[in-house]
């Protein structure tokens, strides 16, 4: 298993093994499939398979996509970036560090969502961030919750060098944080939410205090996207036909965010609330409005540094720059010759633009 082979070997040793077993390149094909594990923002992918607007619209193009739960977030980019995927969900911190850091081509089809409170960091027994120095912080490593908890000890004059991670799976949180000798987590919701409805339990800081920077997206291989536009229009199309209703307080809408709320274990309250926290593009425009922002270069920036300070940006990255990432105007980051993630809005504003 990959989750095994991650926290065994390097992270560069797995970006290796994954590369080894990817095609030489891209084709025309049919048959699509995407992954994505829990998380508020990307429940509504379980819900297009469930529901058959996935179909609905793979049927409109002639395709087949078939959408799958992963329940640990890191292995599904790994299976993602080892070509077992067409599309991940995942953030943009994590797309940047293992496909495009390992060379995997990557685009951003649908900037669904940036946290905005449902990441955060969770003290046992205590009630001040800054009590968090000395201690053990249970965490998924190298992930959005590692920048999470970096960006946080800024803040407070402290650095990871004052703390020390320990390395835990998210399917894993829950029961750890149970666990007598386990002070502090960080994770994300629907996790966050449960750990902290613990009475010994005090969230200390979210992504609230990051906004814009924790963004969440479905990710596919650029090549293949090339190949098969008919694969993105699907995917937006099924999409944001779901975005609308789920925006909506009809009976429909009431129904798929109750589903939703099910499968990721909580109810629709529950549910409700973490959207709450969670500034979720429900129309395309304001996704597309978001990755043309002047913020979004900067932010990617921001990123880049904190992955090559933490020496996870590619297998001998000599600088932040080693990966470029494009922009919607044409823009770069980074090593222009060297482009492997790429914010690309052209899907987002078809349906915008009705064109699906």
């Amino acid at each position: 298993m990959l989750k095994t082979f991650f926290k065994t070997l390097s992270f560069a040793a797995v970006l290796s093994a994954s590369l080894a077993s990817l095609p030489a390149h891209a084709e025309q094909k049919s048959d699509f499939k995407v992954c994505w594990s829990i998380y508020v923002g990307w429940m509504p992918w379980g819900y297009l398979q469930d529901s058959g607007i996935m179909k609905k619209w793979a049927d409109k193009y002639d395709i087949s996509v078939d959408i799958v739960q992963i329940n640990d977030y890191v292995e599904s980019i790994n299976q993602y970036t080892a070509g077992e995927y067409d599309g991940c969900s995942m953030t943009n911190m994590d797309a940047l560090s293992i496909p495009a850091g390992g060379g995997i081509d990557t685009t951003a089809l649908i900037v669904g969502d940036y946290s905005n409170g449902n990441d955060g960091i969770i003290l046992k027994n205590a009630t001040d961030l800054a009590t968090i120095k000395g201690q053990n912080i249970n965490l998924v490593e190298l992930s959005v919750s590692h920048y999470l908890l970096a960006r946080a000890l800024e803040k407070i004059g402290l650095s990871e060098q004052d703390v020390t991670v320990v390395n835990t799976s998210d399917a894993d949180m829950i029961a750890t944080y149970a666990t007598d000798d386990v002070t502090s987590v960080v994770t994300w919701n629907p996790l966050l939410s449960e750990i902290a409805a613990n009475d010994n339990a005090t969230l200390v800081f979210d992504s609230a205090g990051i906004p814009g920077e924790i963004i969440d997206i479905m990710m596919v291989n650029t090549e293949t996207l090339a190949d098969n536009p008919a694969f993105g229009k699907a995917l937006v199309g099924a999409w944001y036909e779901l975005m609308g209703i789920m925006a909506s307080d009809t009976d429909e809408g009431i129904a798929a965010r109750t589903a939703m709320a099910e499968a990721s274990g909580t109810d629709l309250a529950g549910y409700d609330a973490q959207l709450a926290s969670t500034a979720m593009f429900f129309t395309p425009d304001k996704a597309v409005e978001f990755t043309k922002s002047a913020e979004l270069p900067e932010t990617m920036k921001f990123v880049a540094e904190f992955l090559f300070d933490k020496g996870i940006l590619g297998e001998g990255a000599p600088s932040p720059e080693f990966v470029g990432v494009s922009f919607p105007d044409g823009s770069i980051y980074g090593d222009s010759a060297n482009v492997k993630l790429k914010f690309d809005t052209t899907y987002m504003e078809m349906a915008a633009n009705g064109e699906l």
